[in-house]
């Protein structure tokens, strides 16, 4: 293989008088930089090395040169990404603009089923999403494990996002691979305004999911780090709408034994006001008083 004398001679053919124009950031200046003392082999893995690079850092004229060189919008990382996964999780809108206007895919997915959009979502970058949803990107999508931009959007309790995805026809109703949905999502973390949306774009406030487990069983369980009144009013908006209050999941658990085993003590007061039954049982034999976890929990059940 011919060795070439280094990348210093790629940007002189990429800028055409040896170096490339200022950037506005510094990050893409020290880039440029130590990309014209590399001396490596001029071949396309070393551009396309350079351009990975370029996406990460958000340098749109880097980018553009190295594409010009010869860097191809097809190439792959280490997890299966192509440049536009790395511009999109990045929030790289022009460097995006310009590998979707040079053919890259814009469902191209990783090795873990990550597309561009979903990509973007979990990193909570919205006019980037806004962008791609424009540009055609298919908004159903799921990883690997099922997980679709919906779902990662009601997981980070991201309203905006939601409704952009959601009026693009996003399906609020898409189940993962752990029998989970984006209302299952949003109920566990206690996102009662995500909740509302969600059931108001048509999911079903008393569907039975994975484990035989409701969102609002997932309310009452909700994470430690949520504050008790969202879980309660997460609960509320969802028995509003139609939940159960009394339904058992597979081991036999109703909500109010989630909520007293779990410690939610505002949730076990809130479900015996709405008419929990403090009296069901498990599929043990056991009833919430027994689950309780701690004093204060089995008090308000009257153990």
């Amino acid at each position: 293989m011919r060795r070439a004398a280094g990348l210093g001679l790629v940007l002189l053919a990429l800028g055409g008088s040896g170096a490339f124009a200022q950037p506005a950031a510094p990050v893409c200046t020290a880039l440029e930089t130590r990309l014209s003392q590399t001396r490596a082999a001029l071949e396309g893995r070393v551009l396309n090395e350079a351009l990975f690079e370029a996406a990460a850092l958000d340098c749109p004229e880097t980018t553009r040169r190295l594409l010009q060189q010869g860097a191809s919008v097809e190439a792959r990382n280490r997890v299966g990404g192509t440049p536009l996964n790395i511009a999109a999780a990045r929030g790289a809108r022009e460097i995006a603009a310009e590998l979707l206007a040079r053919g890259a895919q814009i469902d191209h997915a990783t090795l873990g089923g990550v597309t561009p959009l979903l990509g973007a979502v979990q990193e909570g970058r919205r006019r980037m999403v806004a962008q791609l949803i424009e540009a055609g990107a298919d908004v159903n999508l799921a990883s690997r494990e099922g997980v679709t931009p919906v779902m990662a959007a009601a997981f980070d309790g991201d309203a905006r996002m939601l409704s952009m995805l959601l009026d693009a026809g996003g399906d609020p109703k898409a189940e993962d691979r752990r029998g989970k949905g984006a209302l299952t999502y949003a109920a566990g973390r206690a996102f009662a305004g995500i909740v509302a949306a969600l059931l108001e774009a048509g999911a079903e406030a008393d569907r039975v999911w994975g484990h035989d487990l409701t969102a609002l069983m997932w309310a009452a369980g909700h994470a430690n780090d949520a504050p008790a009144p969202d879980g309660v009013e997460t609960a509320r908006v969802l028995l509003a709408a139609g939940a159960r209050i009394d339904r058992q999941d597979d081991r036999g658990r109703t909500a109010l034994m989630i909520a007293a085993e779990r410690g939610h003590g505002q949730m076990v007061a809130f479900l015996l006001d709405a008419g929990a039954d403090p009296e069901r049982r498990d599929g043990q034999g056991k009833r919430a008083a027994d689950l309780a976890a701690g004093s204060e929990i089995a008090a308000l059940l009257g153990r």
